[in-house]
């Protein structure tokens, strides 16, 4: 992503955000928590520092689990993030929700350990079998 700011939204329009900065990071994740969330084979994420994101509209909050917190749009249901205790001081966002999508560029795949059997990765980005910042060799 170039063009600042960024900006990107649910199904409905009624919450958007608009982006400060460039992703601090991006991925693609197979976790099973990801997915069931989003309904998807996998999830393209970006992490940003939170200052670095603004909202308009009103989101909904769902603890998904002891240590992770994911907002959605409270009339049409989409998700739009996800703050973990994890990762401290970032919030992640789904790069399909942004109104360009194709300006993302993800950098690696995460948990595919937890990838569907029926899910083929032919790319050449780097692979991790859990979360990125716990190994240093890719698989």
């Amino acid at each position: 992503m170039v063009d600042l700011p960024q900006t990107g939204g649910c199904l409905c329009g009624a919450v958007r955000y608009s982006l400060a900065d460039v992703p601090i990071w991006t991925a693609l994740c197979h976790c099973e928590s990801c997915r069931r969330a989003a309904s998807s084979p996998m999830v393209a994420w970006m992490g940003f520092a939170p200052d670095h994101v603004a909202w308009t509209g009103a989101r909904s909050y769902f603890k998904s689990s002891a240590h992770a917190t994911r907002s959605f749009c409270p009339t049409c249901g989409s998700p739009m993030s996800f703050e973990s205790t994890q990762w401290p001081g970032e919030i992640h966002l789904y790069a399909a929700s942004l109104d360009h999508p194709d300006s993302y560029t993800p950098e690696l795949h995460c948990y595919t350990e937890e990838q569907l059997s029926w899910l083929h990765i032919t790319d050449s980005l780097p692979k991790f079998s859990g979360t990125a910042d716990s190994e240093t060799i890719p698989s």
